[in-house]
């Protein structure tokens, strides 16, 4: 029998834009972290024009959540945030650093998409930081803490060239970044084989840095979103110590398989627990969001056991 790697939350979808009390299209897409003993999540939602904002949902047990009156984020309305933002903000990830929670989101525009940082110590206030790429780039997680005296970030450049890819680079004050490089890369006629991105920001384990990716495979039906785990070296995040051959979650339930866009499970957020389980949500088709537990060490193990190259 196949080994489940991720238990569904019986309760799913946990959110749907029936649960937002301003009018939405989806639900999906959000970044979850744990704030003075509650659940905080910013959720992306399609308007009807076909553009995107955030907003926020707070749980006592991170399953059950409640939305907000109000959006948390929406585009800028003036400086050069507006100019980058015009055409949306989407998929947030928050990190807990430093005493503060950043949050990293694409920045949709005339220009393409790019990502901002924002800051906030309460998720009641929000500081727009600055934008930490140029245009094509998407799906940017920050590590916890910092490494090597440096801020890093794995993120995920287009590119026309090769295989969309994760990459790895460094800051020394979380605005100006570089020494980047590429260090995992879509495997051909593989379940990630046409691209790859850094899904929740990587968690700190005592076999190394534990990140949840996201694969796309091309089918003769559109394409196919799943989730995936690998292992980085803890003192040097750039060597890939593992790569799950397998994925961990693909699309099943209904709500998964149906939606805006058909067959996607996709993941900005992974809230570590003291047992040694995480919760991790994904949405689903683009549409809803869902939730489910993991145990740690078996993802941890699955990169380092039944592993492939990471290029």
């Amino acid at each position: 029998m196949k080994k489940e790697y991720v238990k569904r939350y019986e309760g799913n979808p946990i959110l749907t834009k029936a649960d937002v009390p301003y009018k939405v299209e989806t639900v999906h897409n959000a970044g979850v972290v744990r704030h003075e003993g509650r659940y905080v999540m910013l959720f992306r939602s399609h308007l009807d024009t076909g553009r995107s904002i955030l907003g926020k949902a707070v749980s006592e047990d991170g399953f059950r959540f409640t939305v907000e009156a109000e959006p948390f984020m929406v585009p800028a309305k003036e400086g050069v945030f507006a100019e980058y933002e015009a055409f949306g903000v989407e998929d947030p990830r928050i990190h807990p650093l430093e005493g503060a929670y950043y949050i990293t989101y694409s920045a949709y525009s005339e220009h393409g998409v790019r990502i901002g940082l924002a800051k906030t110590t309460d998720f009641e206030t929000l500081e727009r930081v600055a934008f930490i790429t140029q245009a094509d780039y998407r799906n940017t997680v920050l590590f916890p803490e910092k490494i090597g005296g440096r801020y890093v970030k794995l993120d995920r450049p287009h590119s026309e060239i090769s295989p969309w890819s994760m990459w790895i680079a460094y800051s020394p004050d979380l605005r100006h970044w570089g020494d980047s490089r590429v260090i995992l890369k879509p495997v051909t006629y593989h379940w990630d084989q046409m691209k790859i991105g850094p899904g929740a920001p990587p968690i700190k384990t005592k076999k190394g840095w534990l990140t949840i990716y996201h694969g796309v495979y091309p089918t003769m039906d559109g394409s196919v979103y799943r989730l995936g785990v690998c292992l980085h070296q803890l003192d040097d995040p750039a060597v890939i110590l593992g790569v799950s051959d397998r994925w961990i979650l693909s699309p099943e339930d209904p709500w998964e398989l149906v939606g805006y866009v058909h067959n996607v499970v996709f993941s900005c957020a992974a809230v570590p627990e003291e047992d040694g389980t995480v919760k991790l949500y994904w949405g689903a088709a683009d549409t809803v969001m869902c939730a489910g537990t993991a145990v740690i060490d078996e993802l941890v193990d699955l990169c380092l056991r039944c592993g492939r190259a990471p290029m």
